[in-house]
């Protein structure tokens, strides 16, 4: 029997042998480190049997199986403490999620914090017993008996939702079971460092015509090292909050009258309509021409873009003289509307289409956080119309022109490749000619990537930007989709070199993703401490007394009139008092005027970045601002 490893070395067994055993053929310190395995493209337990020719991958902590496997298991020693110390409870339902894990509990009364403290250090004492992990599995009828009898009903409803045939798999750690697909880790005792973190209330099922279960986070690690810089990093992003920064700047308010609908106010205005007008900068540069389609549009547009079939769920919709109407929750259809205005010589094509277009989408109320998580946003969409022959230097344009917005604000980020999901439109054959063209422009562009199965749009695969902020995390934005199937369904047509009438191939692709998203990770990326050309205050003039209050005036007016945006803080306050307001307002300059700088006709300068920089001229600061600002530079 020949296995492959990940690094195209095979390993030859003379019978069957678990991916356990397989990697400590390779080494001991790789199989104590082991936390999983991927065998031809399935993630396997370490306790599963290989027995024929496959490809295996021995996944540790550092790949994200191995820290699903990993998570996936504290999430049970999570349900076990709590058994342990409150038995009356249900289990509900435990997975890994990125950068920790949940339980969902049913208990009378919502988990305390000194609750979570006696929950944590069990669950510590669980680790240090060691426990075997063991998988077993029954058919489905005994599996509802083996629930039924521990009186867990979330769990017997789970296995009853099953198909009659199912086998089902249980996994047990001394005294406790819990019905799980897994995988899991060998034994309790890897689990080294443990946090639990918060308490939050949960539907079951995510219904709100459920139950409330109690819902416990934590996260786990390897090493306490990285635990403590995981919870330092927790600590700088609480700091950061969008929420929190968003309200001390007077950016935006979410407010009771519209949940999900966010107010933006002057500051907030100020940069978006910043970001707006860059965009507009380098869309023109691009090539793009702007349009506009109206928020509201009928049902047979959704009907026939295939969105009233497939996505209706997230739409809100109405009824105007007796026919049904959507909110759109994409843009797209209406820019298939504006193509079929003109007939399209094959020498209009690429044609670019721009479109900040305001869009709503149902989210539940659960799951709506600040700007991240809103019920409406500007998406600055694009759809580029184009030949088969053309996809490949289209989506590498569109690469170029994403890169280079990321990079001006200091993002690093990763590529996936989405594919074919199982609710989607189309013949094997588009959707293979579509993926092979984002694949392609990758591999010739010379850019890494990974492919993420089956999470591509359900007209077309996709490549998806992950951004990384100033913290380390993640944050999907950009996204390029290629599209065979609306430009079929709206039947879109161009005039071809021969005289023959064929169908475009479309791009959809964003650069931003939602703009109100996109300013609440820049928030958090820079701390609210926004680069000089995005700051909604740029200058803040401060007048030592009352006395230079006109003389602040006076240079408030100069720099107003060089397009720089100025504040005067002529109140009757202290310098200092000032000066920490300003500080706090993260505005980027500020000048402060009293007798010396009047009699001298200058002002004396600080800057966040360098702090005091002494008496200047005012000439001298407006060229060194409009510099800072035509640039775009970082501080």
């Amino acid at each position: 029997m020949k296995i492959t490893l990940k690094d195209g070395i095979v390993k030859e067994f003379d019978q069957a042998v678990s991916v356990l055993d397989i990697a400590k053929s390779i080494s001991e310190g790789l199989a104590r480190n082991a936390c999983a395995g991927i065998v031809d493209g399935e993630v396997q337990d370490l306790r599963y049997v290989v027995n024929q020719d496959a490809t295996v991958s021995i996944c540790t902590f550092e790949e994200e199986a191995g820290k699903m496997a990993f998570r996936h298991t504290t999430s049970h020693i999570l349900a076990q403490a709590v058994k342990r110390l409150y038995p009356e409870v249900k289990l509900a339902i435990g997975p890994a999620i990125a950068d920790g894990f949940y339980y969902d509990f049913d208990k009378e009364k919502a988990f305390t914090p000194e609750e979570l403290e006696a929950i944590e250090a069990e669950m510590k004492k669980i680790v240090k017993e060691d426990l075997p992990i063991e998988r077993f599995e029954l058919p489905r009828e005994e599996a509802i008996q083996y629930m039924k009898e521990r009186e867990e009903p979330y769990k017997v409803e789970l296995i009853q939702d099953l198909p009659e045939d199912a086998i089902i798999s249980f996994y047990k750690q001394g005294d406790f079971t819990d019905l799980c697909a897994g995988p899991h880790l060998m034994s309790t005792k890897y689990v080294k460092a443990i946090k639990l973190t918060s308490v939050a209330g949960a539907y079951w099922r995510g219904s709100e015509k459920n139950k409330m279960l109690s819902r416990i986070y934590g996260t786990a690690y390897p090493k306490a090292a990285d635990l403590d810089a995981y919870l330092t990093m927790m600590e700088e992003a609480k700091k950061r909050d969008h929420r929190k920064l968003g309200k001390e700047l007077k950016l935006f308010a979410m407010m009771d009258e519209g949940p999900g609908f966010p107010f933006f106010l002057p500051n907030g205005m100020v940069l978006k309509n910043t970001l707006l007008e860059y965009w507009r900068e380098i869309h023109k540069k691009a090539g793009y021409v702007e349009v506009s389609t109206p928020i509201i549009l009928n049902r047979d547009l959704w009907y026939r873009s295939g969105h009233w079939e497939h996505y209706k769920d997230n739409m809100y919709t109405t009824v105007i003289d007796d026919e049904d109407y959507a909110i759109k929750p994409m843009n797209c259809p209406g820019g298939m509307l504006i193509f079929k205005q003109d007939m399209h010589s094959y020498r209009d094509l690429p044609l670019r289409m721009a479109e900040i277009g305001l869009v709503h989408r149902h989210e539940k109320s659960g799951a709506l956080h600040g700007l991240m998580r809103v019920r409406c946003f500007n998406q600055d969409d694009a759809h580029i119309f184009m030949t088969e022959e053309q996809i490949k230097d289209e989506i590498s344009g569109v690469i170029r022109l994403i890169d280079s917005v990321y990079s001006l604000f200091g993002f690093k980020y990763h590529i996936e490749l989405s594919t074919r999901p199982e609710d989607s439109m189309g013949t094997d054959e588009e959707w293979e000619v579509a993926t092979n063209g984002l694949r392609d422009a990758l591999e010739e562009n010379g850019i890494q990537y990974t492919v993420n199965e089956g999470d591509g749009a359900f007209y077309g695969p996709k490549i998806d930007f992950h951004l990384e902020d100033s913290l380390g995390r993640t944050w999907q934005c950009g996204t390029i989709q290629l599209d065979m199937q609306m430009p079929e369904r709206f039947e879109l047509e161009y005039v071809a070199a021969d005289g023959s009438k064929k169908r475009p191939i479309m791009i959809h692709r964003v650069c931003f993703g939602s703009i109100e998203r996109f300013i609440g990770i820049l928030i958090e990326h820079f701390a609210g401490q926004f680069p000089t050309w995005l700051a909604p205050v740029q200058v803040k003039v401060l007048p030592i007394s009352e006395k230079f209050a006109d003389y602040a005036k006076q240079i408030a007016d100069r720099l107003d009139a060089e397009g720089i945006r100025v504040e005067v803080d002529d109140r009757a306050e202290k310098i200092g008092y000032k000066i920490r307001e300003a500080r706090n307002e993260r505005v980027p300059y500020m000048l402060i005027v009293g007798e010396k700088d009047l009699e001298a006709n200058k002002v004396s300068l600080r800057s966040r970045k360098n702090g005091e920089e002494g008496q200047q001229d005012l000439a001298d600061v407006i060229a060194r601002l409009k510099e800072e600002i035509q640039t775009r530079a970082l501080d």
